[in-house]
């Protein structure tokens, strides 16, 4: 049938009030989720695309009488409707999370119960129900808050009693073929339910990967659950985050910076206290005037506390290499040190992957600030040309930095689970993911990569 056709009748039996349960009293609620008192007609809420509640139920097939094999997509099957010719939403298209508009003084809960039952005779209400997110979804037609469940059905396909006005046809589909031919037919299924399928995949690899959920983020409250939007930069620290030696070579740089301090007239150790009440000693050098404010006298300390032979002390990484060539190449890589951008450079081209970056952003270039302060971060923004905080994906060991980049609305990745103080394990609150060595990303964060296959490596994706 012709959609443009289709479209037409349908709103002309809307408007007629002909269309199917079109006096029904539903649900409408604010672009905040909450009730309207009074509701509204569904016939009124499909015309003017009102903002209403529906719920989405996605239900895997486990007949009694079939051995389940294992937790792989390939391996789990769920059942997808093939909508009613009736229906005044989408009909005739194919939805793999059935359920419907939550009814006037009805909850969600109680939708999807009563929706199962009268479409496919499913009976679920003494089995588990298990709600995974509420999500909101708009487009030129509908504008809804979906409550997503996931439930399980035990019987045969022929004891199925689909309901005519609402269920063409059932149909039994693994999840792998169904993520296929959502991705490959997407103009086959009803829009919003490829939308909540999408979201049902990022959060099972999210709970896969233990990505922790993090208010401010579109994927990090479960009340308002979202996709989370592809970076539009990434940004790498260097030390101790593209490579890890034990800290041999940071604590080579922490004993040239105290020589150099010494060498001036400072005591031994004094530079470690700079650091600790300035943000690094060379702030604090400058505050107490040990070093005169000049580019020639900051650019010769730099030059000389950085003076160690990199490609003795960190050695080539292939393995890296690799990863660094599956990432997505349409996304820009940045490295955004608190050292010197010579001394990063060293650093990439000893590991064999200094050609993957579009640029290096140090401590010169941000006025000598560390990335303890959000002005770091806002220069590495408008470098990265980067306007919404949310697209900057951030790898660092340092939880001072994590903290200052949640601050600012960026996303992090943890690199390093180990303390260089105290040799116990470390975590972030401010870190959506954690990881003991950067080779790590590609089992954990998938979607950074632009190989399909790697992709399907991950469960669920």
């Amino acid at each position: 049938m012709n959609s443009a056709k289709d479209s037409s009748s349908l709103r002309r039996a809307l408007r007629a009030g002909t269309s199917l349960n079109a006096s029904e009293r539903v649900c409408l609620v604010t672009k905040d989720n909450v009730p309207i008192p009074g509701g509204g007609i569904r016939a009124d809420m499909r015309l003017r695309k009102l903002w209403h509640r529906a719920t989405y139920v996605l239900v895997k097939h486990e007949p009694m009488h079939v051995e389940q094999h294992g937790t792989h997509d390939s391996d789990v099957y769920v059942l997808v409707q093939k909508r009613s010719i009736l229906k005044d939403y989408c009909p005739g298209k194919l939805d793999p999370v059935p359920g419907g508009v939550v009814g006037y003084g009805e909850t969600y809960s109680e939708n999807a119960i009563r929706e199962m039952q009268e479409e496919m005779g499913i009976d679920i209400s003494l089995g588990p129900l298990r709600r995974l997110f509420t999500f909101p979804y708009e487009d030129d037609h509908v504008a809804v808050w979906g409550d997503f469940y996931e439930c399980t059905y035990r019987g045969a396909m022929r004891d199925l009693k689909c309901q005519d006005t609402e269920v063409e046809e059932v149909y039994r589909m693994s999840l792998q073929t169904l993520r296929d031919q959502i991705h490959s037919s997407p103009d086959e299924f009803m829009p919003d339910a490829c939308y909540a399928m999408k979201l049902y995949f990022q959060r099972l690899l999210d709970l896969q990967v233990k990505r922790k959920l993090l208010k401010g983020y579109s994927s990090g409250d479960l009340d308002m659950y979202g996709l989370r939007p592809k970076p539009l930069a990434i940004f790498f620290d260097c030390d101790d985050c593209l490579y890890f030696d034990g800290w041999k070579t940071a604590k080579l740089l922490t004993a040239k910076i105290d020589e150099w301090c010494v060498n001036h007239g400072l005591r031994p150790g004094q530079a470690y206290e700079l650091y600790l009440q300035y943000g690094t000693a060379l702030r604090g050098l400058l505050a107490e005037g040990y070093l005169e404010k000049t580019d020639e006298a900051i650019d010769s300390f730099l030059q000389s506390v950085h003076d160690l032979p990199i490609a003795e002390l960190i050695p080539r990484d292939d393995a890296l290499r690799e990863i660094m060539s599956a990432l997505d190449p349409s996304i820009p890589k940045y490295i955004f040190t608190a050292s010197v951008s010579d001394h990063a450079r060293r650093c990439i081209a000893a590991l064999g992957i200094e050609d993957f970056f579009l640029d290096i952003i140090d401590c010169k270039v941000c006025g000598l600030e560390t990335k303890h302060s959000r002005h770091s971060f806002e220069i590495a923004m408008k470098i990265a040309g980067v306007s919404d905080p949310e697209r900057c994906l951030f790898l660092d060991d340092s939880l001072t930095n994590l903290r200052t980049a949640r601050e600012i609305g960026w996303r992090s990745i943890l690199i390093g689970t180990i303390g260089r103080d105290h040799g116990n394990k470390v975590s972030s609150e401010h870190a959506e993911l954690e990881l003991e060595r950067i080779h790590d990303l590609l089992e954990m964060a998938p979607e950074l990569f632009e190989s399909t296959e790697i992709k399907r490596k991950a469960v669920f994706i």
